[in-house]
């Protein structure tokens, strides 16, 4: 299967919240000129009807909204992070809204979207709470490393599809670099140096896509604050998490989770396999 014929993957419970990240991952899908898979994990027998019923809901939402949008539904049973991890090799992109309602609903609480979006094979976008705003930029926290090199392709390409201004952002902490604070001068000559980094690493992109206009920001201070404030008005927050395959850990300390518990907006969490310079991209 290749990448374009990949699905964007919906995984839905019938709560408010996956209703709009499934309108959210049919305009993506649109965008992409993908087809949409609308997933239900039902792991208790006694509630099928329901789950196929709220399946075939969502689909015939979407499909109302976009009707030229091919929209498939599956009802799958199992434990809901195994089987979106699943799901999630043969998507393009995977998208989860972050609260149930309880009861059946309570498969796609938000440790549920924490652990899918930092195990996945490929891209996920977790949808918090309410109707995404369709103004604003794109927001991508970089840091250096290849796997937010690869936040940051994904990152350009939303911008890009969007037609929205993209924000590229670094933030550093003067801890990590001295055990003592740095003076004035020091802390200057830092922020420059990652100033010409951030240049470096956008440099390509901008190229890739014009149409995209991009501000590069270098800020001191905590990175989940820092991304969390400036994503306040974004359509989307881009990162990156550096995954290891298996289940052992959560990552909550990361800023992958950090912004996934805090950030009002869309966040996509792009993940780098262990030993990968490159997952599945844009």
């Amino acid at each position: 299967m290749s990448g374009t014929d990949r699905p964007v993957v919906v995984g839905v419970d019938g709560s408010d919240s996956s209703l709009h990240a499934a309108e959210w991952a049919a305009a993506e899908a649109n965008r992409r000129h993908a087809p949409l898979h609308v997933l239900i994990v039902n792991d208790d027998p006694a509630r099928s009807d329901y789950a196929e019923n709220t399946a075939r809901r969502t689909a015939a939402k979407c499909h109302a909204s976009l009707p030229q949008l091919p929209v498939t539904t599956e009802v799958a049973e199992g434990h809901p992070v195994e089987v979106l991890v699943r799901r999630s090799g043969q998507a393009q992109l995977v998208v989860l809204g972050a609260r149930g309602h309880g009861g059946f609903a309570n498969a796609l609480l938000g440790g549920v979207s924490t652990a899918v979006a930092t195990h996945a094979d490929c891209p996920v976008v977790v949808i918090r709470r309410g109707v995404p705003t369709t103004v604003g930029p794109v927001v991508a926290g970089v840091d250096g490393s290849p796997c937010s090199q690869e936040a940051l392709h994904f990152a350009y390409a939303s911008a890009d599809r969007l037609g929205a201004d993209l924000v590229v952002m670094q933030v550093w902490h003067e801890e990590g670099l001295l055990t003592v604070p740095l003076t004035p001068y020091d802390r200057e000559r830092v922020e420059q140096k990652i100033s010409n980094s951030l240049a470096q690493q956008a440099a390509a992109l901008r190229d890739q896509y014009p149409r995209v206009r991009t501000r590069e920001v270098v800020q001191r201070g905590h990175p989940v604050a820092a991304l969390t404030d400036a994503a306040r008005d974004a359509r989307l927050l881009v990162v990156g998490h550096r995954g290891r395959g298996d289940f052992g850990g959560l990552f909550l300390g990361s800023v992958a989770a950090g912004v996934l518990h805090h950030a009002q907006c869309p966040v996509a969490v792009v993940r780098s396999p262990a030993g990968s310079d490159r997952s599945t991209g844009a």
